[in-house]
Order: C-alpha cells, then sequence, then structure tokens
C-alpha cells in the first residue's frame, strides 16, 4: 500500500518521523549550522554530526571536496563545528526547514545576497552580520589554524534567535514519510550494500550495516567519526539529489579567484534514495521557496524514508555529475 500523508502527532519530529519524549523539543526552531569537512587532518572528527536530523554535503567552490549544512531539531549536540562560513546553498536550506542560519561568515558577494533575503536580519547568526560571542566560541584545543576553531550549538543560536523573535513551532515541516519497516514492493529492489561517491578530492562511502540497519560513513578510507561520542557516522537514509550547479560571477575565495557555485534546489530533479540496504530511485521537488523537499516515485508517490536521521548527496546534475558506484 502507498503510504498516505496523514495528521502528524505532535510528538513526531517531521524531519525524522521519530517519536520524541517530550513533545516540546518540537517547540522550536530547527537550526542549520554548516561546518567544515576539509582539509580533513584540522577538520575530522566533527563535532555534534550524528545529533543532527539531517545533513547535506556539497562541492566547495572550485569544485573539489565538500562542505556540509547539519539540521538540529530533534536533539541538542553541546557543541558543533567547525563552524565555516555559508554558501549559497545555505539560502535555500532555512526557507525549507523554517530554520535559522549559523555560520563564521560569508564572502561579499553572497553577504550581499544573503542581506537581501527574507532570512535577514532575525534567521541569519554569523559574525560577517555582528553576531559574535556567546553564539560562537573558538576552541583552541586542536593544533589547527583559526579558521578551523569556531564552534556553536543549537541551543546556542536558538537562545539568540528568541531575543531576535524567532522561536516556537514553526508551520511548514511536513511533507516527508516515514516508514519504519520497508514495504514489501521496495524492498525486491536493487540491493545496495555499498554506496562510494567520489568527490573531486575526496572520497565518501556509506556502507550498509545489516545489524543496525544503518549506512555507516567512510571519508578517504577512514571511518568517519563524531568528536563528542566517537561513534562513526550512521544515518537511516543516504539521498543522492541531483542538483543544477554552476559558477556564478561571485568570487567566493579571493586567493584563488575561485566562484561561488549556486545550487538550484528547486523546481525538480532526480534523486535516489538508498535505505534498508536497497536503492530507491526517485525525484525530488520543491516548487516554492517556503516548499518543504519533498521525495516522490515517478507517479508522484511518497518515498518512504526509513524513520531516522538522512544524509544528502548534493551532486551536480549536469556534466560534472559524479559517478556514484554501488554494489550490492
Amino acid at each position: 500500500p502507498t503510504p498516505t500523508p496523514t495528521v502528524r502527532p505532535e510528538n513526531v519530529n517531521p524531519l525524522t518521523g521519530e517519536v520524541v519524549s517530550d513533545a516540546s523539543l518540537l517547540d522550536r526552531v530547527p537550526v542549520v549550522l554548516k561546518i567544515s569537512n576539509w582539509p580533513g587532518q584540522y577538520v575530522r572528527p566533527q563535532a555534534g554530526i550524528n545529533s543532527a536530523d539531517m545533513i547535506f554535503e556539497h562541492y566547495n567552490e572550485g569544485w573539489f571536496a565538500t562542505r556540509w549544512s547539519t539540521v538540529y531539531l530533534g536533539q541538542d549536540p553541546e557543541r558543533v563545528g567547525p563552524v565555516r562560513s555559508g554558501r549559497l546553498i545555505d539560502l535555500e536550506l532555512p526557507a525549507i526547514y523554517k530554520g535559522v542560519l549559523a555560520c563564521s561568515g560569508f564572502s561579499n558577494g553572497v553577504l550581499a545576497i544573503m542581506k537581501n533575503s527574507d532570512l535577514y536580519p532575525e534567521r541569519i547568526a554569523s559574525p560577517s552580520v555582528g553576531v559574535g560571542q556567546p553564539v560562537f566560541y573558538r576552541d583552541y584545543s586542536r593544533d589547527v589554524p583559526l579558521e578551523h576553531t569556531m564552534y556553536s550549538s543549537p541551543a546556542l543560536v536558538r537562545e539568540w534567535a528568541e531575543q531576535q523573535g524567532v522561536s516556537g513551532r514553526q508551520e511548514g515541516l511536513d511533507g516527508l514519510i516515514f516508514v519504519e519497516d520497508l514495504p514489501d514492493d521496495l524492498a525486491a529492489g536493487e540491493p545496495a550494500i555499498t554506496i562510494q561517491i567520489p568527490w573531486n578530492r575526496l572520497d565518501a562511502e556509506w556502507r550498509y550495516d545489516e545489524t543496525s540497519g544503518r549506512y555507516l560513513r567512510w571519508t578517504d578510507g577512514a571511518p568517519h567519526t563524531d568528536a563528542l561520542t566517537g561513534e562513526q557516522l550512521n544515518v537511516a537514509n543516504v539521498v543522492v539529489l541531483y542538483v543544477p550547479q554552476w559558477n556564478t560571477t561571485i568570487i567566493e575565495d579571493p586567493h584563488s579567484g575561485a566562484l561561488s557555485i549556486q545550487f538550484a534546489l528547486w523546481d525538480s530533479n532526480e534523486a535516489v534514495v538508498f535505505r534498508d540496504g536497497v536503492r530507491i530511485p526517485a525525484f525530488w521537488q520543491r516548487w516554492e521557496r517556503e516548499d518543504m523537499l519533498t521525495l516522490t516515485d515517478a507517479e508522484e508517490n511518497p518515498v518512504p524514508l526509513k524513520v531516522g536521521n538522512t544524509f544528502f548527496e548534493v551532486i551536480p546534475s549536469d556534466e560534472r555529475r559524479i559517478e556514484i558506484v554501488v554494489e550490492p
């Protein structure tokens, strides 16, 4: 049977389908925290990643390695980071998830766009717009360059947002369907035990763990762990989003001259959902700015995610498309 959207109980997280112990956890604004993922020797393991409801991984300017946007609603890690500067994709995610963006800064061109957007001023926390301590702080315990020492937390960001008048349960977060057990018609799909994503200058791999029913992350051949717990990053769902991407005229990095990448996370395009060791072809949609990002099959039936967290791989849909290797 096709899962049909029903009225979601007050105590179910709309971003994970999980029942929360205390429904008031959902009476607050989602936080989108920008963190680095490169260079690995300075930034991994990152803090707080296993507590995110969703993580989006995308190319850096110059089309190499990746940076992450992490979305928090149901859980509150004490520390998230290293926090880095926002990118144009971060203009879209707070609109989709009705959240507050927290990042270390912006390039001049991206800053101008952010200041001209509906997120500014009350949904952008960043030193670039005059928001510093206590929302952001430095942790010098690792011997790394200064730009890899900034941290924050969802609680610190929400405290600031509340002072801006942004708080409470956010409407418009429905649209995803979560089903714990894989429906029979989908269970017959193509097995997907390993998923290899060869980003330029960074190898991402997800391996399905039968025991837990979750995908575990390896980066550049090593288990990718959370600095807070030492546990390997693990997710219920890995979703590949094919998204049109192109160089803008904005100089993102003055040193290299690399241009800011636009991520066209609107309209519709192909997707692939990986859950329970199975590959499910899909499409993603987002028609209006305030719309949730939804996932359907070719007949426009919702593709159900497994209850739990989701990792989105934002892959270029054009000539820079990465050939993903799936092994049964």
